[in-house]
């Protein structure tokens, strides 16, 4: 056996060079007197092979082993036609024998996709097909698939195939095949990932079968019948297509008419019987009683005596036995009778009680309107137009116009209540035409009386525009006419500047000392100077403006959105020895904690800074959120805004819909605009201003929608047009506005048109439905019901509400607590006790409890909280909450008995619903330390 050539039982492999790790190539044979390694046709020098020799137990022939080092080096160094090769040549004393080529190459995955996939959007049951080619590399990449970082396994799942050229093929595309996909390249160096692809697999909605036909409208005669589908079969999902059509059918129809029934001919008379009496019969035939007709009335049958009452009866005439028996029917009409006037006599007695007692009740609540309508700081009104029938109304109302007054709750007005008596009681109201006042009495509500206060006053012939308030009393625009504390009924102002392009809403007033309150009228906008904050003998004109333009506050990676106007107040150099509180409405969700909203402020150098984050703590700010407005304590003049970026797809901010119409010159043409706005006073205002340009009429009250942070787009469509009376355009029934367009919208108004118009000039009721829906989201009607035909009407502008362009109060009556009182508080809860600081408490209490470092920073922590209240109620009249928080610190610290005895003494001076309070300080000082 030792004369055979070697015999190779290991060769050398096919090897790759992984960033700077040598390889290694062996080769084993039998029987071998010596293995030798030849790379790229040269030999390799003995000192480089590692030899390893034993002896085959079976056969005793040699085996020798070889192995040697290949680096990155030597690979890269050679610079043939071909890849870098080697192969062993073994000797035996018969000869030599050769064995494979092993290739060496340098292994890599370059970074870059050829061929990346892109997302696609697929109707349902559709083919999807995601291309990628993956990056060049050697050894060349091995492709798997991601759908929401989940390995996609064509095994478990027939409908899918990997194997094609590497690209992912849905055969047929399936509701849970929406996600998003990314192709993963690997091989032994590196792997990479492609670029996400968003797969949305849509569904297009599909009709309902009809519902079967309604009952004619009407019992008699022609009138209409109707039947109803709905998209929902199946409902438009992920962006699909709404149904196109009818959602409503109708169809003429006619109903018989009930035929009342008729008594036919008598019947001959009946053979005299043994009693004396003759019978006779009708039927009720002639016509007989069809389709729910009356039966026929009177009797059927009639009987007579057939003797001229002469025929005997147990030796009795007949009619006299009978004579009874009529006379006792007389007797029981009587009594009937009777009675039944006893009972309306009775009503009627109860009427008049009722009448008179209620009329006594009426002019007592006159009397509580006169001692407490006009002593409160702020009393809450209800304001109510009047309205006229219209038969299309469900509600039997006619629709409110854009010039119509609605029902609010909140500050009317600055009321002066040292100057009541000055005042006679319709003057107050004269700027407000034709409104009904409702005041709930306090004193009333106590004794559990449910009777409500009326006051009407009539408007003079003459109506006022925004901005401009009829003098009271040839006061000169102020209460009373007094020089001090007076009421300064200051018009904002629009100021469009030709250079930036901004518009501003701006207000101002003059401050002391005694501090007091600035509102911008119809915008969610105030700002609270407390009593103290400027100095003596020192007045500072205050300003407040709103900026309404593409903001600059937002952040360059264009996550944040605006979710309140930009504020500014000032001037620049005011100086303050206590913070303000700025009231700024906003439109965001904050029920859950899907927002992160931020502060911020504008610096000198026009770009924006961040203060903080409301939920943050900080000393430098206070930031109070509430559902609808945020209330601010700042030091600082300035430009303020509030911006947010949604943590999670379920943040929201409201939006405000309104829908508009009027009808075109030709009077065929009615245009219906409906318009979606962030939820924000002043942005709805910029609305109301456009369409009373346009001579537009608000169609329906306004509504707020939830929009969602889910990338999903809003739609508007209009639906249940009376399509034998009006007609719509094909294919414009329904429109989209895209998510980027909503979400980022801050106060630009979005708008929509909708043009009906009608076959016939007689046609003047229109009624339809406004559907506003955002997609997998949220969905709210208006419900339109007009007569086009009606003129318009001059009457007060629909938003004038109840500020009555007085935008500043100064002194104590911008304030809900009296001075003393305050006074008082502060210097109870501003003392520390045994227990620690009373204004924490005091704090915890009024629901201030957050961030309560801030306060421990102030000369006086309560006088800040006390502020921070005020601004929180400032659209409430009475000092209940208070109240009770004074009585609740006092059960809490009642082991202090001069604390006890201080804070029980001042909440008893808080009277339910009113604010004149009289409070006794040498009882309050009494044993306080």
């Amino acid at each position: 056996m030792s004369g055979t050539l070697p015999h190779f039982l290991q060769e050398p492999d096919d090897a790759y060079i992984v960033k700077s790790n040598p390889i290694k190539l062996r080769c084993r044979a039998r029987p071998a007197l010596q293995i030798f390694f030849k790379c790229n046709g040269e030999w390799v020098h003995q000192n480089q092979h590692t030899s390893l020799e034993h002896t085959e137990l079976g056969t005793g022939l040699k085996i020798r082993e070889v192995t040697i080092n290949v680096s990155r080096q030597q690979v890269e160094d050679f610079h043939g036609p071909e890849d870098y090769w080697c192969l062993c040549v073994a000797w035996s004393h018969l000869g030599t024998s050769k064995s494979r080529k092993a290739t060496v190459r340098i292994a890599y995955l370059r970074k870059n996709f050829e061929q990346e996939p892109q997302g696609m959007e697929v109707p349902i049951n559709g083919m999807i097909v995601l291309h990628c080619r993956p990056p060049e590399g050697v050894p060349a990449a091995e492709v798997e698939w991601l759908k929401n970082e989940e390995l996609v396994s064509s095994l478990e799942d027939i409908n899918i195939d990997t194997r094609a050229d590497h690209n992912l093929i849905i055969n047929e595309a399936r509701l849970s095949d929406s996600g998003n996909y990314t192709c993963l390249a690997s091989n032994i160096v590196a792997r990479r990932r492609s670029a996400t692809a968003t797969v949305i697999v849509f569904v297009n909605g599909g009709w309902s079968s009809w519902t079967d036909w309604s009952e004619c409208n009407v019992r008699c005669g022609r009138g209409v019948q109707k039947r109803t589908r709905t998209c929902t079969n199946p409902a438009p999902l992920n962006g699909g297509a709404f149904c196109e059509g009818m959602s409503v059918q109708k169809s003429t129809c006619n109903s018989p008419c009930p035929v009342d029934g008729g008594w036919a001919e008598w019947t001959m008379w009946s053979v005299c019987s043994s009693e004396c009496e003759r019978q006779r019969t009708r039927e009720c035939t002639d016509p007989e009683p069809k389709h729910d007709g009356r039966l026929c009335d009177g009797a059927a049958l009639d009987t007579d005596n057939c003797t001229g009452d002469l025929c005997i009866q147990d030796r009795k005439l007949l009619h006299d036995v009978k004579v009874p028996q009529a006379d006792m029917e007389s007797n029981n009409d009587v009594a009937l009778y009777s009675g039944l006037a006893a009972g309306v006599v009775t009503v009627v007695v109860l009427v008049i009680a009722v009448m008179l007692y209620r009329r006594n009740q009426s002019e007592y609540g006159v009397d509580v309107i006169d001692s407490s309508a006009l002593t409160g700081g702020f009393q809450s009104f209800s304001f109510k137009s009047a309205r006229q029938g219209n038969p299309l109304l469900m509600n039997s109302s006619m629709q409110p116009d854009l010039t119509m007054s609605r029902t609010y709750t909140s500050p009317i007005c600055f009321p002066d209540s040292m100057e009541k008596e000055l005042i006679p009681e319709p003057a107050l109201f004269d700027p407000l035409p034709d409104l009904k006042v409702k005041v709930h009495s306090s004193f009333m509500v106590s004794l559990g009386v449910s009777e409500r206060a009326e006051y009407h006053a009539k408007a003079p012939s003459q109506t006022f525009p925004r901005g401009v308030v009829q003098e009271i009393g040839g006061g000169g625009g102020t209460l009373g006419g007094r020089g001090k504390n007076q009421l300064t009924p200051v018009q904002p102002t629009l100021v469009s500047s030709m250079t930036t392009g901004k518009r501003l809403l701006r207000t101002s007033g003059v401050f002391g000392h005694g501090g007091g309150r600035l509102v911008v009228p119809n915008a969610g906008v105030s700002l609270l100077v407390p009593h103290g904050a400027i100095e003596e003998d020192t007045t500072w004109e205050l300003y407040m403006s709103i900026t309404q333009q593409v903001s600059s506050a937002l952040s360059d990676e264009g996550q944040e959105i605006l979710l309140s106007p930009e504020v500014t107040y000032g001037p620049p150099g005011l100086t303050l020895s206590c913070p303000v509180a700025l009231t700024i409405a906003h439109c965001a969700d904050v029920s859950s904690e899907d927002w992160n909203i931020k502060l911020k402020r504008q610096t000198q150098d026009n770009s924006w800074e961040e203060v903080m984050t409301v939920e943050e703590e900080s000393t430098s700010c206070y930031c109070l959120l509430d559902t609808q407005c945020c209330h601010l304590l700042v030091e600082r003049p300035g430009c303020y805004a509030l911006v947010g970026e949604a943590l999670t797809q379920t943040a929201g901010k409201r939006l405000r819909l309104a829908v508009f119409g009027n009808m075109e010159p030709n009077f065929l043409n009615y245009n219906i605009r409906v318009y979606c706005v962030d939820d924000m006073p002043h942005a709805f205002q910029e609305v109301v201003s456009m369409e009373r340009g346009r001579g537009g009429r608000l169609l329906e009250e306004p509504k707020t929608l939830l929009f969602r942070a889910n990338s999903f787009s809003l739609q508007v469509s209009i639906q249940d047009i009376p399509q034998f009376l009006w007609s719509i355009k094909p294919f414009t029934t329904c429109q989209e506005f895209s998510f980027s367009q909503v979400w980022a919208s801050s106060q630009s108004p979005l708008q929509c048109a909708f043009s009906l118009e009608r076959y016939s000039p007689a046609a003047n009721q229109l009624s339809c439905k406004i559907s506003v829906r955002q997609v997998k989201g949220h969905e709210q009607i208006l419900q339109v019901y007009t007569t086009v035909a009606e003129s318009e009407k001059d009457t007060v502008p629909f938003f004038t509400q109840s500020d009555c362009t007085i935008t500043s109060q100064t002194g104590s009556r911008a304030f809900r607590i009296p001075l003393s009182i305050r006074q008082r508080i502060c210097a109870t809860f501003d003392t520390a006790n045994a227990k620690g600081k009373d204004w924490q408490l005091l704090a915890q209490k009024l629901h201030i409890d957050r961030n309560l470092g801030y306060f421990a920073c102030q000369t006086s922590p309560s006088a800040v909280i006390l502020s921070l209240w005020e601004a929180q109620h400032q659209e409430r009249g009475d000092l209940d909450s208070l109240a009770s928080a004074l009585e609740e610190i006092g059960k809490v610290q009642s082991k202090h008995s001069t604390s006890v005895d201080t804070l029980d003494r001042i909440s008893k001076t808080i009277p339910s619903g009113d604010s004149t309070i009289n409070c006794s300080i040498e009882e309050l000082d009494t044993n306080h330390t």
